[in-house]
């Protein structure tokens, strides 16, 4: 009888988060609301976004260069390490791996939307994905599990990430040649300081200690044992197998 009751429990339970994934609303409030909420995150990304422009100055793009990428690809870490690669010829191949290797942590995140995202018309679900950024992401993820039914968050959060790393990056390549040394100003902690903020918000508890150390463990390995940025995936993906594992459970 009380397996049954629980059954039922469960069943309706599982309805009724069915039911909440599909009452997403996606309107310019809801894009606003993304935006003003991510507007602190947002200015930190910033920071990293100047020392983007720097970067991209010392290598040889110009400005508008640095921007046009900055624009189009708004991957912080991945943009990052390419200008670490670039050299003169340019080893395109290494760049193009090792930027891909970089950014294979966004079909993850990709998967983590889907349950809400499935009920979205094609245009905002994959406008939105575009403009996403791990602070974004981060969250709106919390938002959406809190029970949130703004479906436009991710977009405009999105928007004010985009916006804040466009304009700092071209600050940053119009006056690289006055920043010498960005670590003189902190700028080289703001993205560490940036996820450090973003794990405090997604911490869930004791539970949520298990997943996060393996992928610790695996990451760290990873980044001793194996060239390039792989350690990256590695950690995401034994974090995320695990908790798959217990879940499952």
């Amino acid at each position: 009888m009380h397996a049954e009751e629980h059954r039922e429990s469960a069943g309706e339970r599982s309805v009724e988060s069915d039911r909440g994934d599909g009452d997403l609303s996606f309107t310019l409030a809801g894009v606003r609301a993304g935006y003003v909420a991510c507007l602190p995150v947002a200015l930190g990304v910033g920071g990293y976004g100047l020392v983007f422009g720097v970067l991209a100055d010392r290598a040889g793009l110009s400005a508008a260069e640095a921007v046009l990428t900055s624009a189009t690809v708004l991957a912080g870490a991945a943009q990052l390490v390419a200008m670490e690669l670039w050299t003169d010829p340019i080893p395109v191949a290494t760049v193009v791996l090792t930027v891909a290797v970089v950014n294979l942590r966004y079909v993850l995140m990709g998967a983590a939307l889907r349950p809400w995202f499935r009920h979205l018309s094609p245009l905002a679900a994959y406008g939105s994905v575009f403009f996403t950024a791990d602070e974004n992401w981060a969250l709106t993820m919390g938002r959406l599990r809190d029970g949130s039914t703004n479906g436009a968050f991710l977009l405009g959060s999105g928007l004010a990430i985009w916006s804040f790393w466009v304009a700092a990056t071209a600050v940053g390549a119009l006056a690289g040649g006055l920043i010498t040394d960005p670590a003189r100003f902190g700028l080289d902690f703001v993205l560490v300081a940036v996820f450090v903020a973003i794990a405090v918000g997604l911490y869930e508890g004791r539970e949520t200690l298990a997943p996060w150390a393996l992928a610790f463990v695996v990451a760290v390995a990873g980044a001793h044992l194996l060239p390039g940025k792989w350690y990256i995936l590695l950690g995401g993906v034994a974090g995320s197998l695990l908790e798959v594992a217990r879940f499952d459970g």
